[in-house]
């Protein structure tokens, strides 16, 4: 039998029996027992009555966090003479063209988004195979193919979580960190789901969103009652 150790145990106490709890008091349980040495991600993870093999069934999105991530985003973005500028003054880390494609086919990927003007998708989509994987390619459908780079570069590094279901029907995503207000994060947990539901595909049949649980980075989960995941 496995042996965990002692904040892993008391964890585990601490989560035992509970289970379909409100969104505040899964927070409030979460962020007690977010004890590692740094400041853990409050995650959240969707199980949706869908199959994504489906084109019809697909669920992809974006959404803006009222209280933002936490976390430091590495923009990248290719575009050319004054988009370039633009993406610069706009605070993206990296901008450039053939350069940073020559870089990505190097290996060289350290960035959380990319973004790019229209003119540039033809360069870009060398890269399908290697941005692809890591949901790293640009797409208009989520606000990453635009002119306006300078809102993009800022939606990105403000708050702006993108979404995707999974093969198995599963949407996961870091939402806030531990050290957040607990109502700052319940409001972004609210954020979240509203807009994954919002994002329900013409193709999805039955109950759509099944179930949702909440965990930090080194903590156990917990299912949380779906009708207090509703917009207050």
């Amino acid at each position: 039998m496995a042996k965990f150790g002692k904040r892993t145990r008391a964890a585990r106490e601490a989560f035992a029996g509970k289970d379909l709890i409100s969104v505040d008091d899964a927070v409030e349980l979460i962020k007690s027992n977010a004890k590692a040495k740094f400041d853990e991600t409050l995650e959240i993870s969707m199980n949706l009555g869908v199959d994504p093999r489906h084109a019809d069934q697909m669920v992809r999105g974006v959404v803006t966090l009222p209280n933002g991530t936490g976390k430091t985003v590495r923009v990248a973005v290719f575009a050319r003479g004054p988009k370039a500028d633009e993406a610069t003054a706009a605070g993206a880390d990296i901008v450039g063209a053939e350069d940073l494609m020559e870089a990505i086919q190097g290996g060289k990927i350290d960035f959380d988004r990319c973004i790019a003007t229209p003119d540039m998708m033809p360069l870009v989509g060398r890269l399908g195979k290697i941005l692809g994987p890591r949901n790293l390619m640009p797409n208009p459908k989520v606000g990453t193919v635009t002119m306006d780079v300078a809102g993009a570069v800022g939606n990105a590094k403000g708050g702006e979580v993108q979404f995707k279901v999974e093969k198995a029907g599963v949407i996961h995503a870091g939402i806030g960190k531990a050290s957040f207000d607990a109502a700052k994060l319940a409001e972004n947990v609210r954020a979240f789901v509203d807009a994954v539901t919002k994002a329900r595909p013409a193709g999805a049949k039955g109950a759509y969103v099944k179930k949702v649980c909440l965990s930090s980075t080194m903590g156990p989960g917990v299912a949380v009652d779906l009708a207090s995941t509703a917009a207050k």
